[in-house]
């Protein structure tokens, strides 16, 4: 028997977890803030509803399957939008909902790809465009409170479904699906590949002057959503290269690079739920954490008795009632290696020479300065200092 984690799975403690559960916290407030309300799903669905209509995806080919005890054939959710046509029916529209949970990819795995990762959704069923506008703006809010740096690009599938269609290209799905590459593979790889399809004049097409793009009728949607970000205060730029592999896509289309990179954080568009107009973005907890440049909460102090249990346990409490995180301990020694090991920034000491003076011995880690303060004189020096 082995302890280790199935490849592709991973443990999160310590800071690492604190990290990620600071930033579940912010996106929550940031999707309420902006009226989107929590859904939960299962993780476990019937397979053929998994799959849906778009079965010729390449993301449905990496679903896990499973059976139960009666044989049903049944996967893991590999994402939440297919949920959506469960969870909107007979709702009020416009019908805003976030969700943050675990997906699920049976896919190769890289340094920052697993098999299990933790999926954030917002989406309006029964959106506009506008609405298009507003997901990239919770989203621009969000990155930059982490402090990441990004770049927006916007495109229209429409558009370039009239662009294929105009060139005599039949398999449309597939083409798109390696104009989605153009980022990940050499130019000339995605050429070779489009030839396969009698394509490969297209990237020749898209690398034209944005004044070619402006006589086509979808161009319009591009338009009102660039009107929109404006408004907004968003910077987007037009990318006619931009394809979003998913096929259900079938309006204005979005994805958010780390900028200066090739590399996406996010991405998401426009689509239909129950023919329904509905528009969203996804994006990955795990790449957000990577990337964002915040400060954890971690356990704030250690609280040591010395042969002074009762009192060590009131000051703790008190404590706490502030909202700083403590525990306690009654190794002198020990505390002190814990504390280092862990970087938590003071130490109480509780004995019996402090109970007298009614002051208790506070040590900063960091600097080792040592001074005796009231309990209440301690949770506000704990507090002033850890805020700063």
């Amino acid at each position: 028997m082995t302890n280790e984690t199935v490849k592709g799975f991973k443990d999160y403690s310590g800071e690492e977890a604190l990290k990620r559960e600071k930033i579940k916290k912010l996106l929550i407030e940031k999707f309420k803030i902006y009226g989107f309300m929590p859904c939960e799903t299962p993780i476990i669905e019937f397979e053929e509803f998994v799959k849906g209509e778009n079965t010729r995806d390449e993301a449905i080919s990496d679903i896990f399957k499973l059976k139960d005890k009666g044989e049903r054939n049944l996967a893991l959710r590999y994402e939440f939008t297919f949920q959506l046509k469960r969870l909107a029916q007979n709702k009020k529209l416009p019908f805003r909902r976030y969700q943050v949970g675990e997906v699920f990819r049976d896919e190769p795995i890289s340094s920052n790809r697993f098999r299990q990762f933790t999926q954030c959704d917002i989406d309006v069923i029964g959106s506009t465009i506008k609405d298009d506008a507003e997901v990239l703006k919770v989203f621009s809010e969000i990155l930059d409170e982490l402090g990441i740096e990004y770049e927006i690009e916007i495109n229209n599938r429409k558009l370039l479904n009239e662009l294929l269609e105009l060139e005599g290209i039949k398999q449309k799905e597939q083409v798109i699906r390696e104009i989605d590459k153009i980022n990940k593979l050499p130019e000339q790889e995605i050429k070779n590949n489009l030839k396969r399809y009698n394509a490969e004049r297209l990237l020749d097409i898209l690398k034209r002057p944005l004044d070619f793009f402006k006589k086509y009728n979808p161009y319009k949607e591009v338009e009102e959503l660039l009107s929109y970000c404006k408004n907004f205060k968003l910077n987007v730029k037009f990318s006619p290269y931009l394809a979003r592999g998913l096929s259900y896509y079938n309006g204005n289309i979005f994805e958010i690079k780390l900028k200066g990179a090739k590399e996406s954080i996010a991405g998401g568009g426009s689509y239909l739920i129950n023919n329904i107009q509905s528009t969203g973005i996804s994006f990955g907890l795990e790449r957000l954490s990577g990337l964002a440049k915040i400060d954890v909460d971690g356990i704030k102090a250690i609280v040591i008795s010395i042969n002074q249990e009762e009192k060590a346990m009131e000051i703790m409490q008190s404590l706490r009632k502030e909202r700083i995180s403590c525990f306690m301990m009654d190794k002198i020694s020990k505390a002190l290696e814990y504390a280092n090991q862990e970087n938590i920034p003071y130490v109480i000491f509780i004995g019996e020479d402090e109970i007298k003076k009614k002051k208790f011995k506070l040590r900063d880690m960091k600097t080792g300065k040592e001074e005796f303060l009231t309990s209440k004189a301690i949770a506000e020096k704990i507090k002033s200092k850890c805020n700063n």
